[in-house]
């Protein structure tokens, strides 16, 4: 009667109990009681998920045996770092400092032309086969500045193995009478060199002490207004200049060719000035002060008063 119902699609018996001394559901409580399908499928769900670890999840005891510092690696994962570490840092100090491959192996000197290379080799003291990390860059600078010929150095590492030191010479802008010769100087009043005659175009420095007294040059505020002076002026006069004189910073004055005295003053409004002093030269005169452009002042025979007074 059972098989002929079930083929009939009548109800089916009603699905066994859990066991609770089994500990494990009945098979016969997998079927789904009538009516109430969704409920036990529910149960069944919630209770295999949760008491045998179904799926995929993993049950708390599980993951309490998996986890912890015997499966993680513990201290000693942490002395193998701590190792590995310590074991980089060495090497990096032993190529450093202790092997020959880091180590200055040449140098190179740019930008010399009166200073002899080997001149600024011996200053530098720099010591093949010294480490590279070891070359103080300052301080090697700071030697080869001690050249009078030099007015700044520059030194770099160049890994692997060598030096490279660039030097900007001092470049002559002033005569002074030395002697039977003269002494070349740069817009701080250094001595670059010493030569037996005046080079071409070269301008010559009127107001400086005795050849024996070249040093209080040296530094001189004077000088570098006279140097700024000469650089403000304008090509056409410029090459006019035979000589500077400079009393003061604030006191230049310029000799022309022909004769022709030109009082700048100091090294402000440098523009105004040439445009005064090229105006009042169409005069002729052979005295101009521009030491004020506001009020320039033209002469005859080196004074003033003789002349016109240009205001604007």
């Amino acid at each position: 009667m059972i098989r002929e119902r079930e083929a009939a699609g009548g109800a089916r018996p009603p699905a066994a109990k859990r066991s609770p001394a089994d500990g494990l559901p009945d098979p016969g409580a997998l079927s789904e009681p009538e009516g109430s399908g969704a409920a036990v499928k529910g149960e069944w769900r919630g209770t295999v998920k949760g008491e045998w670890g179904g799926g995929r999840g993993v049950g708390p005891r599980r993951r309490a045996r998996t986890a912890g510092p015997g499966r993680s690696g513990g201290p000693w994962r942490a002395a193998f770092f701590a190792f590995t570490a310590a074991a980089i840092v060495a090497g990096a100090v032993w190529a450093l400092l202790g092997s020959s491959l880091l180590v200055v192996r040449s140098v190179a000197v740019t930008g010399i032309h009166l200073v002899p290379r080997a001149e600024v080799l011996q200053a530098a003291g720099i010591k093949p086969g010294t480490p590279l990390v070891r070359i103080n860059t300052a301080a090697v600078a700071r030697r080869v500045e001690r050249i009078t010929q030099v007015q700044s150095a520059r030194v770099s590492r160049n890994w692997p193995d060598s030096v490279l030191i660039t030097v900007q010479e001092r470049t002559s802008a002033l005569a002074v009478a030395s002697g039977s010769g003269y002494a070349l100087i740069d817009k701080f009043g250094v001595a670059v060199t010493r030569v037996a005659r005046r080079p071409h175009g070269m301008v010559l420095l009127t107001s400086a002490p005795s050849s024996s007294a070249l040093g209080p040059l040296r530094g001189s505020p004077a000088v570098l207004a006279a140097v700024t002076v000469l650089q403000q002026l304008p090509a056409r006069i410029r090459g006019l200049v035979r000589a500077v004189a400079a009393p003061s910073a604030s006191a230049v004055r310029l000799d022309l060719r022909g004769g022709i005295t030109v009082v700048w003053g100091g090294t402000d409004r440098p523009a105004a000035k040439a445009a005064e002093l090229a105006i009042l030269m169409q005069t002729r005169a052979t005295y101009y002060d521009l030491s004020d452009p506001g009020t320039a002042v033209t002469g005859q025979g080196g004074r003033a008063g003789q002349g016109g007074r240009a205001g604007k």
